[in-house]
């Protein structure tokens, strides 16, 4: 298998412990389903599900030889096994994926019980209650201040010294002499002592020997990097995975502002499927509490390095750049194949091991990016990176502290209507004619307004007009008709326009709902509809569509 960047891994299925039928079938569904893949860890995760799955069969009194010897009784055991974990769900899930695949899992009992669904994984981290997250925070903020303004007054000297502005000779002129040398190779002078160390030169000069005396005046160090990308993740909540292949962003000026940088950040985001793994996110530098501030300063504290890294290797112009502590061995051990590979003595991006040793070094009990991004996240109230139905099922509802600050307000009322929203099927009523008592609405009427599971923070609804088809308010009636089955048509064909990630992400739910809405209509019914829409209604689905009519 073959990851974005190039390099090849191999899997032996001969090393699983079932018979050959049984290796060579999993090997073909395993390499069937990994055509799409790009990531080396994906591979591994789904290799080494495949082998808890071959050694559970190996595990059993009588071991299948393929997989049509696999029954309903070994798919309840190998159920039962790992039910009950967040990590045996996802086991499950992926073994589930591989084997639906297999034509022999097309029907019957077996697949049945193969497809039962389990219930939905809580999420393993928390977001951080309002304590905890200012120690984070607040522990970072330091680490990272003192390395930018370290960083920026050595920048300062050696611009200075590059514009012959330092008296020649001076301790000034003599520290911008070793710091050119730092910014050309990467570090000070050093010489090899007759036992074999080296030995920095200029020590009294720069005032020690240590990474902060030496290559930490213009390189941070990897912890900390780690630290700007916990302060990165806590105002923009991006995936820890971002930061290794993040471009530097690019600027301008902000439109009608002269004080203002509007920064261009390409933001990678793999889940979202091939073709559209990237997207851009504008941020705006406007003053010091503005998010595109910490833009301006990682720009600042990374600049040495940045250069460094493309006059080492031209075209390379990646953000999130350090200063390895050892660069002949930390290059030696580059195994990773998913992340950049050293350039001279610079690293790119965090890896987990930095992660968790920042973590132990300041005893945070843990790493914090998954449970800091899940902060922000259910802090902002909208997504980051992620639909709408995520946000809401894998962050907000499920996340303790969300749950203690609206237990009282709108808990029981939001589960009820994300289990409407996720069930994607009309969540209304039918009726013959409409009922004066009840409010007009774009596509229902609506039967109470003040009771709807969406409620605006002013009072009444705040659902948009498409999201009434899934309130329990909403009533249907033949007058309604045209204007839904000509707003189901013009989805339809907005399909063949956007690219699937833009469409599932704006319009999936309400098409499935306003297809359950035509099977309760019936067909016939709902196709003579159509015919009779007018020139009301192609106004206002126009409108709809263009999101004109959104509250």
């Amino acid at each position: 298998m073959i990851n974005k960047a190039g390099y090849q891994k191999e899997f032996d299925f001969s090393e699983l412990p079932v018979p050959e039928p049984m290796q060579r079938s999993l090997a073909r569904l395993y390499a069937a389903r990994s055509r799409a893949w790009t990531s080396h860890e994906t591979a591994k995760t789904c290799w080494s599900r495949v082998m808890a799955f071959a050694t559970f069969l190996s595990e059993l009194e009588n071991t299948p030889e393929d997989l049509d010897g696999v029954t309903v009784a070994v798919l309840k055991r190998w159920r039962a096994r790992h039910v009950s974990t967040v990590t045996g769900k996802a086991v499950l899930s992926t073994v589930r994926l591989l084997l639906q695949q297999d034509p022999r899992f097309a029907s019957g009992p077996v697949t049945e019980e193969l497809l039962r669904r389990f219930p939905a994984a809580k999420p393993s981290k928390q977001s951080y209650a309002d304590d905890e997250r200012k120690r984070v925070v607040l522990t970072a903020q330091r680490q990272f201040r003192v390395a930018r303004l370290r960083i920026e007054g050595n920048t300062r000297l050696l611009s200075a010294w590059r514009a012959c502005e330092l008296e020649e000779g001076s301790e000034d002129w003599r520290l911008g002499e070793v710091l050119e040398h730092l910014a050309r190779t990467g570090d000070v002078p050093r010489r090899i002592l007759p036992s074999g160390q080296p030995y920095v030169d200029h020590r009294n000069l720069l005032g020690g020997a240590g990474p902060e005396h030496t290559w930490g005046r213009l390189f941070l160090s990897r912890t900390e990097l780690t630290a700007l990308a916990v302060l990165l993740t806590d105002r923009f909540a991006w995936n820890l995975k971002i930061y290794d292949r993040m471009p530097a962003p690019t600027a301008g000026p902000s439109v009608g502002e002269k004080t203002s940088i509007t920064y261009q950040v390409e933001v990678e985001k793999h889940r979202a499927g091939r073709g559209r793994w990237f997207s851009t996110e504008n941020i705006t530098d406007s003053g010091a509490d503005s998010p595109g501030r910490l833009i301006t300063q990682a720009l600042a504290a990374t600049a040495p390095g940045r250069d460094l890294a493309a006059r080492l290797a031209p075209g390379t112009d990646l953000l999130m750049v350090s200063r390895l502590y050892a660069p002949a061995r930390a290059a030696h051990r580059h195994q990773d194949t998913e992340r950049p590979r050293p350039v001279g003595p610079l690293s790119f991006g965090i890896s987990y091991d930095d992660a968790q040793r920042w973590q132990q070094a300041h005893d945070l009990g843990g790493s914090p990016f998954q449970r800091v991004r899940r902060t922000t996240v259910t802090r902002e109230g909208h997504p980051r990176q992620h639909s709408q139905n995520t946000n809401e099922r894998v962050y907000v509802l499920p996340d303790e502290n969300v749950q203690r600050a609206s237990r009282s307000v709108f808990a029981d009322g939001a589960e009820e209507a994300l289990d409407q929203a996720e069930a994607a099927v009309f969540g209304g009523h039918l009726a013959d004619a409409p009922d004066p008592a009840h409010a007009q609405t774009v596509t229902v009427d609506c039967e109470d307004e003040s009771t709807s599971p969406w409620p605006a923070p002013e009072g009444g609804c705040g659902a948009d007009f498409m999201l009434c088809l899934a309130c329990k308010n909403a009533h249907v009636h033949p007058g309604h008709h045209p204007r839904l089955a000509l707003l189901r048509q013009q989805l339809e064909s907005l399909r063949s326009v956007l690219d699937d990630g833009t469409w599932d992400k704006r319009w999936h739910d309400h098409s499935l709902r306003l297809e359950d809405l035509r099977d309760k209509v019936g067909a016939a019914a709902w196709d003579a509809a159509l015919a009779r829409a007018g020139t009301d209604d192609h106004a206002l689905v126009h409108l709809l569509l263009k999101g004109d009519l959104a509250p």
